[in-house]
């Protein structure tokens, strides 16, 4: 399984398609148990994802807003999709899953994003203003 950076572009390699912009690894306990708890709508917009290393299934509760996710095995081929997740829920544990990536709803629709496509993970570089 690839080992990307803190902040990640998620690209679907079977559509051509970029799922994801800026996504953050949530690898840690606390990170994990955080997940997106507390943030805000606005602030998981179109372009965002937060990566969960390891999981096997997600639950929004406490959570205001409806995501989608995709659960990918250890070679990021997407084993199950839920689509508009809505708060308060829990979605299914799969057992073939490694990790699941949780994206702003409507993501999967608008990328075509099916079961058995080949996800990867880019590093994202930033320009550094003090270099």
């Amino acid at each position: 399984m690839s080992q990307p950076a803190a902040k990640s572009i998620v690209f679907n390699r079977t559509r051509q398609v970029v799922l994801a912009s800026e996504v953050t690894r949530a690898d840690t306990h606390w990170a994990r148990l955080r997940g997106l708890l507390g943030t805000p709508a606005a602030e998981f917009a179109q372009g965002k994802g937060l990566w969960i290393v390891p999981c096997r299934g997600i639950h929004t509760l406490a959570m205001k807003y409806p995501i989608d996710a995709l659960y990918l095995d250890g070679n990021n081929v997407v084993v199950h999709l839920e689509q508009s997740l809505a708060p308060w829920r829990f979605a299914p544990v799969k057992l073939t899953a490694a990790t699941v990536l949780e994206v702003p709803a409507n993501t999967v629709a608008g990328t075509r994003t099916e079961i058995g496509d080949q996800i990867e993970f880019r590093a994202r570089y930033e320009a550094n203003p003090q270099a």
